[in-house]
C-alpha cells in the first residue's frame, strides 16, 4: 500500500496541473472502495484547479467549487499524461484538462477512492477525526506520551493508528522503531520520555528520508511520471527476514502484530 511519502511524492508530481481548467471527467468504473459520485463529470466541468494538498494518505484537489478527495488504496497509482492516451486495464478514472494533460487513476484492486468533499473538506467524515501530521510540530514527544499513557497495545500498533498520528504505515513504523531502538512489541504505556523523543524524531527523519528518495517502490507504486522510488534500498529491517542486521549482524526477525508483518532486531531493539 502506498504510504505517506508515496502519496506526497504523487501530490508533488501533480503540481503542474495547478491553475489548469477541467475539460472533461471520464469515469470508466465507478466501483472503487466507495462508488465514484455520478455527478463528478458535471461538477468538475470547466472548473479550475486551485490547490493540491495532502491530509494523511488523501490527496485534496481543490477546485473553484469544492474539493475532490483521492486515496490510492492498496494498489492505486496516478499518472500525469501529456495527452489522452488510450486507457489500459484498470484505468478507472480520468480528469482531462484543457491544456491536454490528463490525471489518470489506475487501481487493479479497486480499494482506492475518488470522493467529493465539497467546500469544507476537513469536515468530511474521513478526515475530521484524524491525528496530527507526523512532520508537524504538533506531533511531539509530549503529545505522543499523552496519547499512549493508558494504552497497553504494542507501540507499533499505536503509531499506526491514524487517530494518534497519520501516515505512519507498516513500512515506516518498522523502520522508525528500529532507528529508535524500540522493540515493536513493547507496551505503548511503558515508553519513557527519552524513548518518546527518540521515536518521534526517528519517525520524522525516516519519513523525510523516504520522501527525499522518492518513496518506496514495492509492488505497484510509481511516481506520476512513471519513475520508481528507491528508499527500499535503505531499509534496516523491513522485508529482511533472517538477513543480518545492518548494525549487529544478528538475523532480522519477522512476527505478526495487528495482522501485519513486523520486522525487527531482537538484539538492537529493547
Amino acid at each position: 500500500m502506498p504510504e505517506l511519502p508515496e502519496v506526497e511524492v504523487t501530490r508533488q508530481g501533480l503540481l503542474p496541473l495547478l491553475n489548469q481548467t477541467v475539460k472533461q471527467v471520464v469515469v470508466r468504473n465507478a466501483s472503487l472502495r466507495w462508488p465514484i459520485p455520478a455527478h463528478l463529470p458535471q461538477t468538475l466541468a470547466n472548473q479550475r484547479l486551485l490547490h493540491l494538498n495532502r491530509r494523511a494518505k488523501y490527496i485534496l484537489a481543490e477546485f473553484e467549487n469544492g474539493t475532490l478527495l483521492i486515496h490510492l488504496g492498496m494498489s492505486g497509482h496516478i499518472s500525469l499524461l501529456d495527452r489522452n492516451y488510450p486507457p489500459e486495464k484498470h484505468d478507472h478514472f480520468d480528469i482531462q484538462f484543457k491544456g491536454e494533460q490528463v490525471l489518470r487513476l489506475n487501481d487493479p484492486r479497486r480499494f482506492g477512492a475518488v470522493l467529493w468533499a465539497g467546500e469544507f473538506p476537513y469536515e468530511h467524515a474521513l478526515l475530521s477525526k484524524l491525528g496530527p501530521e507526523p512532520m508537524d510540530d504538533a506531533f511531539s514527544a509530549q503529545y505522543l506520551l499523552a496519547q499512549i499513557q493508558s494504552r497497553k497495545a504494542p507501540i507499533k500498533n499505536v503509531i499506526m493508528d491514524a487517530h494518534v498520528v497519520v501516515g505512519v504505515g507498516n513500512i515506516y513504523a518498522s523502520e522508525s522503531l528500529f532507528r529508535a531502538r524500540i522493540n515493536p512489541q513493547r507496551p505503548a504505556n511503558q515508553l519513557r520520555l527519552a524513548q518518546g523523543k527518540r521515536l518521534v524524531s526517528e519517525i520524522k527523519a525516516t519519513l523525510a528520508d523516504a520522501l527525499e528518495a522518492g518513496g518506496s517502490s514495492l509492488q505497484d507504486f510509481k511516481a506520476v511520471n512513471g519513475k520508481s522510488g528507491y528508499f527500499q534500498q535503505s531499509y534496516f529491517v523491513y522485508g529482511r527476514t533472517d538477513k543480518p542486521c545492518k548494525v549487529c549482524e544478528r538475523p532480522v526477525q519477522c512476527i505478526r502484530l495487528g495482522q501485519r508483518s513486523t520486522f525487527y532486531c531482537q538484539h538492537c531493539q529493547r
